[in-house]
Protein backbone atom coordinates (compact mmCIF):
# COMPACT_ATOMS: atom_id res chain seq x y z
CA UNK A 1 0.00 0.00 0.00
CA UNK A 2 1.37 3.38 -0.94
CA UNK A 3 0.61 6.51 0.95
CA UNK A 4 -0.39 9.70 -0.58
CA UNK A 5 2.23 11.90 -0.41
CA UNK A 6 2.09 14.61 2.66
CA UNK A 7 1.70 14.24 6.54
CA UNK A 8 0.26 11.31 7.83
CA UNK A 9 -1.60 11.45 11.52
CA UNK A 10 -0.56 7.77 12.72
CA UNK A 11 -2.86 7.60 15.30
CA UNK A 12 -6.71 8.54 14.91
CA UNK A 13 -9.99 7.77 14.81
CA UNK A 14 -13.24 8.78 12.51
CA UNK A 15 -15.47 6.90 14.70
CA UNK A 16 -15.03 5.35 18.13
CA UNK A 17 -17.72 4.34 20.55
CA UNK A 18 -16.07 3.58 24.45
CA UNK A 19 -19.71 5.04 25.21
CA UNK A 20 -21.16 1.70 26.89
CA UNK A 21 -18.62 0.89 29.04
CA UNK A 22 -17.37 4.42 30.22
CA UNK A 23 -21.11 5.53 30.53
CA UNK A 24 -20.06 8.57 29.02
CA UNK A 25 -21.74 10.14 25.68
CA UNK A 26 -18.84 12.24 24.58
CA UNK A 27 -17.10 9.15 24.23
CA UNK A 28 -19.59 8.38 21.46
CA UNK A 29 -17.54 10.52 18.04
CA UNK A 30 -20.11 9.66 15.87
CA UNK A 31 -20.01 14.24 14.67
CA UNK A 32 -19.76 13.54 10.78
CA UNK A 33 -20.39 17.14 9.37
CA UNK A 34 -17.81 18.67 11.76
CA UNK A 35 -15.42 15.75 11.11
CA UNK A 36 -15.44 16.58 7.40
CA UNK A 37 -14.61 19.87 8.32
CA UNK A 38 -11.49 19.59 10.27
CA UNK A 39 -10.53 16.91 7.99
CA UNK A 40 -10.83 19.52 4.91
CA UNK A 41 -8.95 22.31 7.48
CA UNK A 42 -6.36 19.17 7.58
CA UNK A 43 -6.10 18.71 3.83
CA UNK A 44 -5.56 22.15 3.10
CA UNK A 45 -2.80 22.23 5.73
CA UNK A 46 -0.36 19.45 4.04
CA UNK A 47 -2.27 16.31 5.48
CA UNK A 48 -2.40 13.23 3.24
CA UNK A 49 -3.13 10.16 5.18
CA UNK A 50 -5.11 9.56 8.28
CA UNK A 51 -5.10 6.17 9.92
CA UNK A 52 -7.81 5.04 11.63
CA UNK A 53 -7.24 2.36 14.66
CA UNK A 54 -11.02 2.22 15.30
CA UNK A 55 -11.26 -1.66 15.15
CA UNK A 56 -13.85 -4.56 15.89
CA UNK A 57 -15.70 -3.42 19.16
CA UNK A 58 -14.88 -0.05 19.01
CA UNK A 59 -17.65 1.56 16.86
CA UNK A 60 -16.40 1.12 13.64
CA UNK A 61 -18.21 2.43 10.66
CA UNK A 62 -16.69 1.91 7.26
CA UNK A 63 -19.30 3.37 5.50
CA UNK A 64 -19.21 6.84 7.53
CA UNK A 65 -15.36 6.84 7.12
CA UNK A 66 -15.50 6.29 3.64
CA UNK A 67 -17.75 9.32 3.04
CA UNK A 68 -15.30 11.39 4.89
CA UNK A 69 -12.70 10.42 2.99
CA UNK A 70 -14.51 11.10 -0.08
CA UNK A 71 -15.66 14.49 1.05
CA UNK A 72 -11.99 15.92 2.31
CA UNK A 73 -9.88 14.08 0.03
CA UNK A 74 -7.80 12.61 2.89
CA UNK A 75 -6.67 8.81 2.77
CA UNK A 76 -8.04 7.25 5.65
CA UNK A 77 -5.79 3.75 6.20
CA UNK A 78 -8.19 0.97 8.10
CA UNK A 79 -7.23 -1.28 10.99
CA UNK A 80 -8.42 -4.73 11.89
CA UNK A 81 -8.00 -6.53 15.26
CA UNK A 82 -9.24 -5.58 18.91
CA UNK A 83 -8.38 -3.05 21.48
CA UNK A 84 -7.83 -3.58 25.10
CA UNK A 85 -10.24 -4.80 28.28
CA UNK A 86 -12.93 -4.27 28.89
CA UNK A 87 -13.69 -2.91 25.58
CA UNK A 88 -13.48 -6.41 23.86
CA UNK A 89 -16.40 -7.86 22.32
CA UNK A 90 -17.62 -11.03 23.16
CA UNK A 91 -16.07 -12.70 19.90
CA UNK A 92 -12.45 -12.33 21.71
CA UNK A 93 -13.35 -14.77 24.75
CA UNK A 94 -15.15 -17.07 22.84
CA UNK A 95 -12.67 -17.93 19.87
CA UNK A 96 -9.44 -19.37 20.02
CA UNK A 97 -6.59 -17.26 18.96
CA UNK A 98 -6.13 -18.82 15.58
CA UNK A 99 -10.13 -18.05 14.95
CA UNK A 100 -9.34 -14.27 16.14
CA UNK A 101 -6.17 -14.41 13.18
CA UNK A 102 -8.58 -15.49 11.00
CA UNK A 103 -10.99 -13.24 11.14
CA UNK A 104 -8.46 -10.75 10.86
CA UNK A 105 -6.55 -12.22 7.97
CA UNK A 106 -10.20 -11.99 6.47
CA UNK A 107 -10.23 -8.24 6.78
CA UNK A 108 -7.01 -7.62 4.89
CA UNK A 109 -7.36 -9.96 2.51
CA UNK A 110 -10.94 -9.83 1.50
CA UNK A 111 -12.27 -7.04 2.99
CA UNK A 112 -13.94 -5.17 6.39
CA UNK A 113 -17.75 -6.07 7.04
CA UNK A 114 -18.66 -7.41 3.36
CA UNK A 115 -17.05 -4.12 1.96
CA UNK A 116 -14.60 -3.77 -0.66
CA UNK A 117 -12.36 -1.76 1.79
CA UNK A 118 -9.27 -3.84 2.87
CA UNK A 119 -7.68 -3.23 6.22
CA UNK A 120 -3.70 -2.12 6.26
CA UNK A 121 -2.94 -2.30 9.92
CA UNK A 122 -3.39 -4.56 12.49
CA UNK A 123 -4.38 -2.22 15.41
CA UNK A 124 -5.15 -0.52 17.73
CA UNK A 125 -4.15 -3.68 19.91
CA UNK A 126 -3.60 -2.67 23.35
CA UNK A 127 -2.97 -3.32 27.28
CA UNK A 128 -4.11 -2.52 30.32
CA UNK A 129 -2.47 0.11 32.78
CA UNK A 130 1.02 -2.12 33.94
CA UNK A 131 -0.16 -5.65 33.20
CA UNK A 132 -1.40 -7.68 30.09
CA UNK A 133 -4.76 -9.82 31.13
CA UNK A 134 -5.29 -12.93 29.85
CA UNK A 135 -7.46 -12.18 26.99
CA UNK A 136 -5.23 -8.97 26.47
CA UNK A 137 -2.72 -11.50 25.78
CA UNK A 138 -4.60 -13.62 23.81
CA UNK A 139 -5.22 -10.48 21.14
CA UNK A 140 -2.11 -9.14 21.08
CA UNK A 141 -0.94 -13.74 19.83
CA UNK A 142 -3.94 -13.06 17.26
CA UNK A 143 -2.21 -10.40 15.92
CA UNK A 144 1.16 -11.47 15.66
CA UNK A 145 0.10 -14.73 13.52
CA UNK A 146 -1.94 -12.23 11.61
CA UNK A 147 1.63 -10.47 11.13
CA UNK A 148 3.25 -12.97 10.10
CA UNK A 149 0.90 -14.59 7.59
CA UNK A 150 0.04 -11.69 5.64
CA UNK A 151 2.62 -9.02 6.68
CA UNK A 152 0.67 -6.03 7.58
CA UNK A 153 2.16 -3.52 10.30
CA UNK A 154 1.08 -3.75 13.96
CA UNK A 155 0.19 -0.78 15.68
CA UNK A 156 -0.59 -0.85 19.73
CA UNK A 157 -1.66 0.69 22.51
CA UNK A 158 -0.10 0.77 25.77
CA UNK A 159 -1.89 2.66 29.14
CA UNK A 160 -0.12 5.63 29.92
CA UNK A 161 2.91 4.05 28.40
CA UNK A 162 3.10 0.93 30.18
CA UNK A 163 4.46 -2.80 29.69
CA UNK A 164 6.00 -1.67 25.82
CA UNK A 165 8.74 -3.95 26.63
CA UNK A 166 6.49 -7.02 27.39
CA UNK A 167 4.51 -6.14 24.28
CA UNK A 168 7.44 -6.07 22.50
CA UNK A 169 8.68 -9.60 24.15
CA UNK A 170 6.11 -11.21 22.93
CA UNK A 171 6.00 -9.97 19.56
CA UNK A 172 9.71 -11.23 19.33
CA UNK A 173 8.34 -14.70 20.41
CA UNK A 174 6.00 -14.85 17.33
CA UNK A 175 9.04 -13.72 15.20
CA UNK A 176 7.45 -10.50 14.22
CA UNK A 177 8.74 -7.93 12.09
CA UNK A 178 9.79 -5.19 14.95
CA UNK A 179 10.64 -2.47 12.09
CA UNK A 180 6.82 -3.28 11.48
CA UNK A 181 4.89 -2.70 15.19
CA UNK A 182 4.96 0.57 16.16
CA UNK A 183 4.09 1.21 20.04
CA UNK A 184 1.38 3.66 20.74
CA UNK A 185 1.20 6.52 23.44
CA UNK A 186 4.55 6.58 24.80
CA UNK A 187 4.82 10.50 25.19
CA UNK A 188 2.81 9.78 28.34
CA UNK A 189 5.07 7.29 29.84
CA UNK A 190 7.08 10.92 30.74
CA UNK A 191 10.02 8.41 30.53
CA UNK A 192 12.75 9.12 28.33
CA UNK A 193 15.37 6.32 29.43
CA UNK A 194 12.13 3.89 29.11
CA UNK A 195 11.28 5.03 25.43
CA UNK A 196 14.85 5.01 24.87
CA UNK A 197 14.53 1.39 25.17
CA UNK A 198 11.47 0.53 23.61
CA UNK A 199 13.54 2.29 20.21
CA UNK A 200 16.62 0.44 20.68
CA UNK A 201 14.81 -2.82 20.45
CA UNK A 202 13.79 -1.89 16.83
CA UNK A 203 10.22 -0.93 16.65
CA UNK A 204 8.75 2.87 16.02
CA UNK A 205 7.02 4.48 18.91
CA UNK A 206 3.99 7.35 19.01
CA UNK A 207 3.84 10.70 20.41
CA UNK A 208 0.68 10.43 19.39
CA UNK A 209 -1.41 12.03 22.51
CA UNK A 210 -0.48 15.54 21.44
CA UNK A 211 -2.23 17.96 23.17
CA UNK A 212 -3.94 15.54 26.11
CA UNK A 213 -2.07 17.87 28.84
CA UNK A 214 -4.07 16.97 31.76
CA UNK A 215 -1.74 13.36 31.07
CA UNK A 216 1.08 15.11 30.24
CA UNK A 217 2.63 18.48 29.85
CA UNK A 218 3.59 19.83 26.10
CA UNK A 219 6.64 20.91 27.55
CA UNK A 220 7.71 17.44 28.13
CA UNK A 221 6.80 15.62 25.45
CA UNK A 222 8.96 18.48 23.99
CA UNK A 223 11.80 17.94 26.34
CA UNK A 224 11.41 13.74 25.52
CA UNK A 225 11.33 14.60 21.93
CA UNK A 226 14.54 16.84 22.21
CA UNK A 227 16.81 14.37 23.55
CA UNK A 228 15.21 11.61 20.55
CA UNK A 229 16.62 13.90 18.26
CA UNK A 230 19.49 14.49 19.57
CA UNK A 231 20.49 11.60 19.87
CA UNK A 232 19.31 11.12 15.80
CA UNK A 233 16.46 9.08 16.53
CA UNK A 234 13.74 10.94 15.04
CA UNK A 235 13.49 8.07 12.44
CA UNK A 236 12.03 5.85 14.60
CA UNK A 237 8.77 8.36 15.89
CA UNK A 238 5.69 9.29 14.34
CA UNK A 239 2.77 11.79 16.27
CA UNK A 240 -0.85 11.92 16.01
CA UNK A 241 -3.70 13.12 18.61
CA UNK A 242 -5.73 9.96 18.94
CA UNK A 243 -9.13 12.20 18.97
CA UNK A 244 -11.65 10.24 20.65
CA UNK A 245 -14.37 12.58 22.17
CA UNK A 246 -16.61 14.48 20.50
CA UNK A 247 -15.36 17.30 23.10
CA UNK A 248 -12.15 16.93 21.42
CA UNK A 249 -13.76 18.74 18.60
CA UNK A 250 -13.30 22.59 17.76
CA UNK A 251 -17.34 23.08 17.92
CA UNK A 252 -17.23 21.91 21.29
CA UNK A 253 -14.54 23.95 22.17
CA UNK A 254 -11.95 20.75 21.99
CA UNK A 255 -8.53 21.57 20.07
CA UNK A 256 -9.39 19.79 17.24
CA UNK A 257 -7.58 17.54 14.61
CA UNK A 258 -5.31 20.45 13.40
CA UNK A 259 -3.87 21.05 16.99
CA UNK A 260 -0.83 19.27 16.06
CA UNK A 261 -0.44 21.33 12.98
CA UNK A 262 -1.24 24.75 14.37
CA UNK A 263 0.17 24.62 17.86
CA UNK A 264 2.34 21.46 18.93
CA UNK A 265 4.85 21.40 15.85
CA UNK A 266 5.60 25.71 15.65
CA UNK A 267 6.07 24.73 19.57
CA UNK A 268 8.78 22.24 19.21
CA UNK A 269 10.11 23.98 15.98
CA UNK A 270 10.52 27.38 17.88
CA UNK A 271 11.91 25.57 20.85
CA UNK A 272 14.72 23.66 18.98
CA UNK A 273 13.10 20.77 16.72
CA UNK A 274 14.64 21.38 13.22
CA UNK A 275 11.96 20.87 10.27
CA UNK A 276 14.02 18.03 9.23
CA UNK A 277 13.58 16.33 12.14
CA UNK A 278 9.89 17.16 12.22
CA UNK A 279 9.52 15.93 8.75
CA UNK A 280 10.79 12.32 9.18
CA UNK A 281 8.49 12.11 11.77
CA UNK A 282 4.99 13.23 10.01
CA UNK A 283 5.79 12.51 6.83
CA UNK A 284 8.79 10.10 5.84
CA UNK A 285 8.65 7.29 9.02
CA UNK A 286 5.04 7.02 8.38
CA UNK A 287 6.12 5.81 4.37
CA UNK A 288 8.77 3.86 5.62
CA UNK A 289 6.23 1.78 8.33
CA UNK A 290 3.65 1.09 5.59
CA UNK A 291 6.00 0.03 2.08
CA UNK A 292 9.59 -0.99 3.78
Amino acid sequence: MKLKEGITYIHEHITIDLSGIKQDLDCRLDCEKETIEEFIRLKKQGTANVVDVTNRGMGRNIEYALRVQEASGINIIFSTGYYKEPFLPEEVYRLSEKELSRIMCNEILHGIEGSSVKAELIGEVGTSLNRITEMEEKVLEAAARTHCEVGKPISTHTTLGTVALEQINLFKKYRVDLNKVIIGHVDLSGDIEYILRIIDSGVYVAFDTVGKINYMPEEKRLEMLKEICRRGLSDRVMMSMDITRKSHLKNQNGLGYDYLLNSFIPYIKENGISQEHIDLMTKYNPVKFFEG
